[in-house]
């Protein structure tokens, strides 16, 4: 299965190394990658013809992205996606379980009534979409809600911190969102959120926050670890099958 960005050809009179890095950015990161059937090699050449550019502020952009973690730049072999380990898709969970636990801590003594209000609304207003199935657009809105919680804190380093790991965390919870039953339980879980807030609970409002992405950090651990291993089986009988009939043709 081939990643195939959809690119659209761009304007030579914009700031062209910040303008490609933005549109690759952004592009990269509505890919699933943690799809075992994607292919994660990116083609500078196929980029700077759908850009309609040359190859250089290409290959100026893929370096900045490295740099971010999104890709990797391996000599002779190519420029692709870089898609994290578990171990470090579980460390993440862990620094951003933190992070917003102590956002929400803040939050209860920063936030006015009415941001905690448009927040309310928010989660109403996008919870039809995990009801409805619709899990690629309530991936983004649930994303959304916990950028809100953070920049209710008023921390400019929190948010900004939390921020560097949420490039790396949207394939993650795109696809965590689908297994089971999380889309539904995360709205249950949001509401419970809220309400700590409005309450000025700071302990309630952390450690609800906490527990909640913690159960992705469970459920990621559990059920990935599990697929790995089922995928790992299949290989090895594969390779055992092989090697009968190898011996079998000798």
């Amino acid at each position: 299965m081939t990643i195939g960005l959809k690119l659209n050809p761009i304007s030579i009179n914009f700031t062209l190394k910040d303008h490609i890095y933005e549109v690759l950015r952004e592009n990269i990161l509505e890919v699933d990658i943690y799809d075992d059937d994607v292919d994660l090699r990116l083609d500078e050449r196929s980029l700077a013809e759908q850009l309609g550019i040359s190859r250089t502020p290409i290959r100026e952009a893929l370096a900045r992205l490295a740099q971010d973690g999104l890709v990797e730049i391996l000599p002779r072999k190519g420029v692709f996606i870089h898609r994290k380990s578990l171990a470090e898709i579980l460390d993440m969970v862990v620094t951003w379980a933190a992070l917003e636990s102590m956002a929400a801590h803040i939050a209860t003594r920063e936030a006015s009534d009415a941001d905690l209000v448009t927040l309310r609304k928010f989660a109403m207003r996008n919870s039809v979409s995990a009801t409805k199935a619709e899990l690629g657009e309530y991936s983004d809105t649930n994303i959304k809600f916990h950028q809100m919680i953070l920049e209710l804190s008023g921390s400019e380093l929190l948010c900004s911190t939390a921020d560097g790991l949420l490039m790396h965390m949207h394939a993650v919870r795109r696809r965590a969102m689908g297994e089971s039953d999380r889309a539904t339980r995360s709205v249950a879980d949001h509401m419970e959120i809220i309400e700590a807030l409005e309450a000025r609970d700071a302990e309630l409002a952390s450690r609800l926050v906490r527990e909640h992405t913690m159960r992705l950090h469970d459920h990621i651990e559990e059920r990935w670890t599990r697929l790995s291993n089922l995928v790992a089986s299949k290989q090895r009988a594969g390779i055992a099958v092989s090697k009968k009939i190898e011996i079998k043709e000798k």
